[in-house]
């Protein structure tokens, strides 16, 4: 049996619409860019989409709308993520009991099809298709979501801005501003970008330069989604503008810079750490948002489980020692070592850390930012640190031998050193340090905690509902705990609202996994023994691995069993 793209191909040739060569031209498109052949003919303008409507609809007996004259329910809408509507473009039309009707412009597109069944199956049965043009769906998502790209003086015609205003230490010389970025479209479409990230409770902030616009992504409970696109011509101005923000020098765009700056936000500073990196088509720009105030709120305000988060403070309490927290980028590791720090800042005590860069600049702690360009690395900062009589000193990162060596000799002369490890769990950070080429013996006699560090996004509160997980999935899961697991119930999940944008997340907890270095850990040390071994009798001893804390916040109803696999998929 033919596939529908030959069909539609062999009807176009018989009807003279299409000759050999134009077939073959076609052809050789979908050959080298895949997709599909209907979109293909139209980007060549061989055939137009309502004759492509007019195909699927004959060939499928699917019938055809025309969505210009159709006002779609936001309330339909919403049965559907926003994002998997622009990405498969499609949109839900009405809703008959347990019927969604949902408009597409490539009804054959099954994979599309199936994302959506999986995404409704609470509520919905049966799913069918009506045919729509692509102009007609992107239209119809523009009315309900507002445009992906829209011109910047309609943004900025619309949008409210809030009170953001540039904190300066001292007066910006704009000698060297270009004339668009001064003007003023610019300048709130800026505080706009920035207002809106702080809102919508944004970590990071991506300025991403496309070859046909600029992309906007906000990163919000750790996943990136796409808030606006910004028309090309307005770039250079708008990147121009965050560099002077950011007192970077404007006219370099060849290498890699970095900067940071301070808003007001009614009555809260906020910092930006800024990141610009030369891509394909322009300078990318990432900011990190970093608010002080969430450093004053204790390890008891992050969301660990009792159990392991004693064992931190326990830790804490040593005169000296060493204590290390592991986890991947944007796990939370710094702004949990800050906020130990922070509580330990007191009069009595001198903190030191070196760090690169410095994230958030506490009063009454000494901060050195690292620069390996002028030979102030982590190892030899943290030799000349040593000279300032510290009482606690936080290292930003260990990455090589000098600095785990210096790190772990001043642990064992009165410090308490706190730092961090890339590595999968606790134990894991244990043989690291070995394979660095630091002697057993210093590790073992140094070491007080290791622990491992994630966060999970917690189920949205305005939309929870009670779910039903079967018993298999669990016992896949879960393991020996199942039994535990399974009387701990109900288990939830969030359905989707607009408090929380659609996702069923609202905010992230933290989850932690501590192993308390003890007497036979420190033999099993020395006696170079795999990290899975002390790992294993870490568990008999009651250690609660990283597993085990997000079932059971899982089954606490706080988080979901998708966010259990995706943040322990290593272990």
């Amino acid at each position: 049996m033919k596939k529908l793209s030959d069909k539609l191909l062999d009807i176009l040739e018989q009807k003279k619409v299409l000759d050999k060569a134009q077939l073959k031209k076609i052809l050789s498109i979908h050959k080298r860019k895949g997709g599909s052949i209907g979109k293909i003919l139209i980007s060549e303008n061989v055939i137009t989409h309502k004759d492509l409507m007019a195909f699927l609809s004959e060939q499928l007996n699917i019938p055809p709308i025309d969505l210009s004259k159709y006002k779609i329910d936001p309330a339909i809408a919403k049965l559907v993520p926003q994002k998997l509507t622009f990405q498969h473009n499609l949109v839900p039309v009405s809703r008959i009991g347990n019927t969604l009707t949902i408009a597409m412009s490539d009804p054959t597109d099954i994979l599309a099809i199936d994302d959506v069944r999986a995404i409704v199956s609470h509520e919905i049965e049966t799913i069918d298709i009506i045919i729509a043009s692509d102009n007609d769906i992107k239209e119809s998502l523009a009315k309900l979501y507002g445009s992906p790209a829209e011109d910047i003086a309609k943004i900025v015609r619309d949008a409210e801005t809030g009170d953001v205003e540039v904190v300066e230490e001292e007066k910006l010389d704009v000698g060297e501003v270009t004339a668009e970025s001064q003007k003023a479209p610019i300048v709130k479409i800026v505080s706009l970008i920035l207002n809106e990230a702080l809102m919508g409770r944004a970590s990071d902030i991506h300025i991403e330069p496309c070859e046909k616009g600029l992309k906007v992504r906000y990163r919000v409970d750790g996943v990136l989604h796409e808030a606006l696109s910004l028309p090309k011509k307005n770039q250079n101005a708008v990147l121009a503008r965050l560099k002077i923000m950011s007192k970077l020098d404007i006219t370099e765009t060849r290498i890699p810079q970095d900067g940071r700056f301070r808003i007001k936000l009614g009555q809260k500073e906020i910092d930006f750490r800024v990141s610009v990196l030369p891509i394909t088509f322009g300078n990318k720009i990432v900011l990190r948002a970093l608010d002080k105030s969430n450093l004053s709120i204790g390890l008891d305000k992050l969301g660990f489980l009792p159990q392991p988060l004693e064992a931190f403070k326990n830790a804490l309490e040593k005169p000296f020692g060493m204590v290390l927290l592991t986890g991947p980028t944007g796990s939370g590791k710094s702004t949990t070592l800050y906020s130990i720090v922070n509580n330990l800042n007191t009069p009595d005590k001198n903190i030191v850390t070196i760090e690169d860069p410095v994230e958030y600049q506490v009063e009454g702690i000494t901060q050195i930012q690292a620069n390996p360009e002028i030979g102030l690395t982590f190892a030899n900062g943290l030799k000349s640190l040593l000279r300032q009589s510290p009482d606690i000193i936080m290292v930003g990162e260990i990455r090589d031998f000098e600095t785990a060596d210096i790190a772990i000799k001043a642990s064992l002369t009165g410090q308490l050193v706190l730092s961090t490890l890339h590595t999968n769990n606790a134990a894991g950070a244990i043989t690291r340090l070995v394979d660095m080429g630091v002697e057993p013996f210093l590790v073992a006699a140094s070491l007080i905690l290791t622990a491992a560090q994630r966060l999970a996004r917690k189920i949205c509160p305005r939309c929870k509902e009670k779910i039903d997980v079967p018993r298999s999935v669990l016992e896949r899961i879960a393991g020996a705990e199942i039994g535990k697991l399974m009387k701990r119930g109900p288990f939830y999940r969030g359905k989707g609202c607009s408090h929380c944008s659609s996702t069923g997340y609202f905010g992230r907890m933290g989850v932690l996994e501590t192993l308390t270095i003890d007497d036979t850990i420190r033999d099993m040390v020395i006696k170079k023994v795999s990290s899975n071994e002390i790992e294993k009798y870490a568990i008999s001893k009651g250690m609660m691995a990283l597993r085990g804390s997000a079932l059971e916040i899982f089954a606490s109803g706080l988080t979901t069993l998708e966010e259990v696999l995706r943040i322990t998929t290593e272990e």
